[in-house]
C-alpha cells in the first residue's frame, strides 16, 4: 500500500510535530481535533473539527486518510477499533488498551518480564487501608484511568498519614496504590517498531520533574552500559508483545545498584523525546512517521550531548535569554495563552559529545 495521507488523532504540541515530520516526508496529514486552531491544525493540511469518538468523523478520517495514528493515548479504544475496520491505525488499539489502564498496565509488564513497583487494586476505602497495611503505610495512591502531570494522585510518606477519605476524594473511582521505590534517578527511553519487526533505540535520557511534569532531559543518562541494555531490551519485549508499530516512551525508575524498576509506558512520541530533534540524526517524529508509514526506520545516532528543557507556563518568559544562546534549538507550540503547568515549547541546549 502506497501512503499519501496521514491521520492524526489529537491536535497538541505532539500532533504538530509529527505533521511536521509528515510534511518533510511529503506526506499529506488531516487532523481530528474538537478544538478549531489547535497547534496541530496550524501546520497539518486540514482539520476535521469534532469529538474523538464522532461516528460520522471518523469515517471520514478513515475514508480520507492511508493509515491513521496518534499524539496521546486516551483515545477512546472504541474509536481505535472503529478505524480499524476501515484503515490500518498504528500503534495498535490493544497498546491503548492496555495504557490507559495503570492496573493492566503494570500487569502488562510484568506478564513480560518488565519488572514494576509492587501494587495493589484499590475499588474501595478498605481496599486501601489493607494495601497501605501491606506496604508499610507508604506508597503513591493514584487514578488507574486517566490523570497526568502528577494529576489524580495522593502520596502517603508514612505510617502517620491518615487515608480516611482518600478513596472519596479521588472520585470514588477504581485506583491502584504503588509502593515506594527508593530510586536513585529517572530515566525513559524511545523505541520504535516497524511492520516488519525491526526495533530502533534512542539512548537513554535522564529525566528530572517539576511539580510532577517533565523538567529536563539530559543526554548521556549517568547508567551503565548494562543499565542502558536492560532498558533496550525491555522496551523491545514490550514492542514485540503489543506488535506493536510506532514509537514508545517508557520510564524507569533506577535503583542505586543500576536494577531497573518500569514506571510507566506511553505509546507514542514522548516529551522527553523532543531533545531527538536537535541531537539526532533522526527524531522520534521522523521516526514514528516512517514506521507508520511503512518506510525504513532511519538512524537513531546521537551526535552531540544535550540538555531539553520544557517551556511551562511562564517559563516562556524566559525565551530571550535562551534566544540569545549558542547551540540551543527552540520549539515553540503555537499556544497563544500561558497558563500554569501548560507546556508552551522547549528548548534542546546542544555539547560536545561524550560518545567520541
Amino acid at each position: 500500500m502506497t501512503v499519501r495521507t496521514i491521520g492524526i488523532i489529537g491536535g497538541g504540541q505532539l500532533g504538530r510535530m509529527l505533521a511536521m515530520a509528515a510534511a518533510r516526508l511529503n506526506f499529506r496529514t488531516i487532523i481530528l481535533e474538537p478544538q478549531e486552531d489547535c497547534p496541530a491544525a496550524q501546520v497539518a493540511n486540514t482539520q476535521i473539527t469534532a469529538a474523538y469518538d464522532d461516528p460520522a468523523a471518523l469515517a471520514e478520517l478513515a475514508a480520507r486518510c492511508d493509515v491513521v495514528t496518534y499524539e496521546f493515548e486516551n483515545v477512546p479504544v472504541s474509536a481505535a477499533e472503529a478505524l480499524q475496520r476501515s484503515v490500518p491505525v498504528h500503534p495498535p488499539a490493544k497498546a491503548l488498551e492496555v495504557a490507559q489502564d495503570r492496573l493492566t498496565e503494570k500487569r502488562f509488564l510484568n506478564g513480560c518480564g518488565i519488572e514494576t513497583a509492587r501494587f495493589h487494586a484499590v475499588d474501595s476505602q478498605e481496599d486501601l487501608e489493607a494495601a497501605l497495611a501491606d506496604f508499610g503505610g507508604k506508597g503513591v495512591l493514584k487514578t488507574r484511568r486517566l490523570g497526568y502531570d502528577g494529576k489524580g494522585q495522593r502520596v502517603f510518606r508514612s505510617p502517620e498519614d491518615d487515608p480516611a477519605g482518600a478513596f472519596e476524594a479521588l472520585g470514588s473511582v477504581p485506583l491502584i496504590l504503588e509502593s515506594f521505590v527508593p530510586f536513585d534517578r529517572e530515566i525513559s527511553i524511545i523505541a520504535a517498531r516497524s511492520g516488519d519487526g525491526t526495533v530502533s533505540c534512542y539512548d537513554p535520557a535522564e529525566n528530572v520533574h517539576r511539580n510532577g511534569i517533565l523538567h529536563t532531559s539530559t543526554l548521556p543518562a549517568r547508567i551503565s552500559g548494562e543499565t542502558a541494555s536492560v532498558a533496550r531490551e525491555s522496551a523491545e519485549k514490550l514492542l514485540a508483545a503489543l506488535d506493536y508499530v510506532g514509537v514508545i516512551g517508557m520510564e524507569f525508575f533506577v535503583l542505586a545498584d543500576g536494577v531497573l524498576i518500569a514506571n510507566e509506558i506511553a505509546p507514542r512520541v514522548h516529551n522527553s523525546g523532543h531533545w531527538t530533534e536537535a541531537a539526532c540524526i533522526v527524531s522520534q517524529f521522523e521516526q514514528h512517521i516512517r514506521a507508520v508509514a511503512g518506510l525504513p526506520l532511519g538512524n537513531p545516532h546521537r551526535h552531540s550531548d544535550c540538555v531539553m528543557t520544557n517551556l511551562i507556563g511562564d517559563d516562556i518568559l524566559d525565551l530571550p535569554g535562551w534566544l540569545k544562546k549558542k547551540d540551543v534549538f527552540v520549539h515553540l507550540y503555537g499556544k497563544t495563552e500561558s497558563r500554569p503547568g501548560r507546556k508552551m515549547g522547549h528548548v534542546t541546549e546542544l555539547k560536545t559529545s561524550s560518545q567520541g
